[in-house]
């Protein structure tokens, strides 16, 4: 709040609220539309802490990585205009991965709007429909309740609020409420109770599920938190486990029935489990990748979500159950019989052990450089237990899909829904800010770190020397190329790479992070993995861990459907020529290990 010799502002009103919010960091770039919140901020001796990111795009996206990485509510500042626009990607990123995230965004001063003035967006319109909550705030009387109402929007909904603050209302005088008609008074806070389905439901549901002699779950992130509930329900069923992509860090993957990451970027263990499954149970998930669900008819589902919005948007089931995942599956559980035929579960295992030794194979296939799935592998078999994991988007994604095994509490994010490349250093170091004790891992592609990483590196060099724990690894997958597209373009559309669309500038990673004072480490043979690695992940100071891959690694999808669409790639391949071949016959050898009998 301003001292005592000045007259407290509006700002100074909506800065004091923040904190009672529990606000203790807010990611955003200056601007004079916003100048009168920054000076409030300036003058708080009590913070909240305001991180200078390089582009607002990428504060947004470190909001999102804050509210994913703690749990609470990232908040996230700029200027009108150009600022306001630059926010939507990382705010649409909180809309479809459903987290909360307030914006505070500058406009011109009220007495302008309307008349075409410089950098005068109409802003309420813009921010429509990917908030759930904006509002310009007209007059100082209208703070704190605006903060409020967006603050406990966000919440409820799990998404995005905007408020919108004009600069003469930015430094108006805190207002003096008055108890009188129209002056809503209200407070700082959010209660959510522990919301459970009736005891029929539940009944309805266990009866459903024990009728079934093929039982498969389909765990997501709203699971957080139920990971033993998950078990037991999969060991009282005979079931085996798949999840989402988001749902991968709360389950155990070294358990023999869980079968990884199930769709497009999943294993074949997990099509399996989905393919030939005749009861689905749905915990928290809402994948969009229903292709690789059970056909049409071929299973009764029953699906857990705190939402009910969620119920039946991706197959349909039979037995909907409104609840948080951990209580409702407590409940759950104590209904259900003994499966006393393990037929099922040993055929899941099967495949799982299967799975696990086409991974190996797969990771050391020989390559140009290095196999992309190796590093990730490398990785795997060293993750410290208590780091945290960001992720890019791009053909980086398969290899964590497949090849890391998180430990037990280790988090992992990535922009999921949206799938918004160049999400990863954003995530990062936000996630690194919120936890300064645990190590931070990013793994990017070259295209989501051409994208952001290159500038947010220097928001990293300027404040790794405050932590205690200076870990924090970057790792580069640089192939020269944008993979996944490249990939996608041969397999979806039969087409041959295009170069000028996707090949990318060569640049060297390692180098340019010397060149900001933090370590860079280059790798271009398997045989230097592991001890890079090992360097990085005990260096006194944030890495750059920059490894030569081949983008000729193909992105083959778990079969069946890889094998349904091997003829359309080798078609589109084909009509690369020399430069294909190396892609062909590498697509040639990961068909092989689908096939081969073990």
């Amino acid at each position: 709040m301003a001292d005592s010799d000045t007259t407290a502002t509006v700002s100074d009103v909506i800065v004091e609220r923040l904190l009672e919010w529990g606000v203790d960091r807010i990611f955003g770039y200056s601007g004079d539309g916003i100048n009168g919140f920054f000076a409030a901020l300036q003058r708080s001796e009590r913070g909240p802490e305001f991180v200078q990111a390089r582009h607002e795009e990428n504060a947004a996206l470190m909001a999102v990585g804050h509210a994913k990485y703690t749990g609470g509510v990232g908040v996230v500042t700029s200027t009108q205009g150009p600022g306001a626009v630059h926010l939507l990607n990382g705010l649409y990123d909180a809309k479809l991965d459903h987290v909360p995230v307030i914006a505070i965004v500058g406009q011109q001063t009220a007495s302008v709007l309307g008349s075409g003035y410089m950098q005068e967006i109409n802003l309420s319109t813009l921010f429509a429909d990917v908030a759930s909550f904006v509002q310009v705030v007209a007059t100082p009387e209208q703070i704190p309740m605006v903060v409020d109402r967006a603050f406990r929007s966000a919440l409820s909904t799990r998404s995005p609020a905007v408020v919108i603050l004009p600069h003469d209302v930015q430094i108006a005088d805190a207002p003096e409420h008055e108890h009188t008609h129209g002056v809503v008074l209200t407070s700082a806070g959010f209660e959510t109770g522990r919301m459970l389905p009736s005891a029929e439901q539940l009944e309805d549901a266990a009866r459903l599920l024990a009728s079934g002699s093929k039982v498969a779950l389909l765990v997501g992130q709203g699971a957080k938190g139920a990971n033993e509930e998950v078990v037991a329900i999969a060991e009282k069923l005979g079931a085996g486990i798949t999840t989402s992509l988001l749902g991968k860090p709360h389950v155990d993957e070294s358990l023999p029935f869980s079968t990884g990451v199930m769709g497009h970027l999943g294993t074949t263990a997990s099509a399996h489990l989905m393919d030939n499954c005749d009861t689905l149970l749905i915990v928290g998930s809402s994948d969009p990748w229903t292709e690789f669900y059970p056909k049409p008819g071929q299973a009764r589902a029953v699906q857990v979500d705190l939402d009910a919005g969620r119920i039946g948007d991706r197959y349909p089931v039979e037995v909907g159950l409104v609840g948080d995942a951990a209580a409702t599956l407590r409940a759950l559980v104590k209904l259900l019989p003994e499966a006393s035929d393990t037929s099922w579960r040993e055929e899941v295992e099967g495949h799982v052990r299967d799975w696990h030794e086409i991974n190996e194979l797969r990771a050391h296939v020989e390559v140009q450089g290095v196999n992309p799935e190796l590093v990730v592998r490398t990785l795997s078999e060293r993750i410290p237990d208590d780091a945290q994991v960001a992720l890019d988007i791009g053909s980086v994604v398969y290899w964590y899909a497949r090849q890391l095994r998180l430990p037990a509490g280790v988090p992992a994010h990535l922009s999921s829904t949206l799938a918004s490349m160049g999400c990863g250093m954003p995530y990062g170091i936000a996630g690194k800010l919120a936890h300064p004790e645990r190590p931070m891992i990013v793994l990017a592609g070259d295209g989501g770190t051409q994208m952001t990483g290159v500038a947010e590196l220097i928001t990293l060099s300027k404040m790794w020397m405050r932590w205690n724990d200076p870990r924090f690894v970057l790792c580069v997958l640089n192939n020269r190329d944008l993979a996944e597209v490249s990939w996608e373009q041969r397999e979806n559309e039969r087409a041959p790479r295009f170069a000028a669309s996707q090949a990318l500038p060569d640049f060297r990673y390692s180098s340019y992070g010397e060149l900001l004072g933090l370590k860079g480490i280059l790798v271009d043979s398997p045989e230097q993995l592991g001890r890079a690695w090992d360097e990085a992940l005990s260096a006194d100071r944030p890495v750059v861990l920059e490894v030569i891959t081949d983008p000729s690694t193909p992105l083959l999808p778990p079969f069946p459907a890889g094998g349904e669409k091997l003829e359309g790639m080798h078609d589109a391949i084909a009509q690369e020529g020399e430069s294909g071949e190396r892609a062909n016959a590498l697509l040639d050898e990961y068909a092989e290990h689908e096939r081969t009998d073990r």
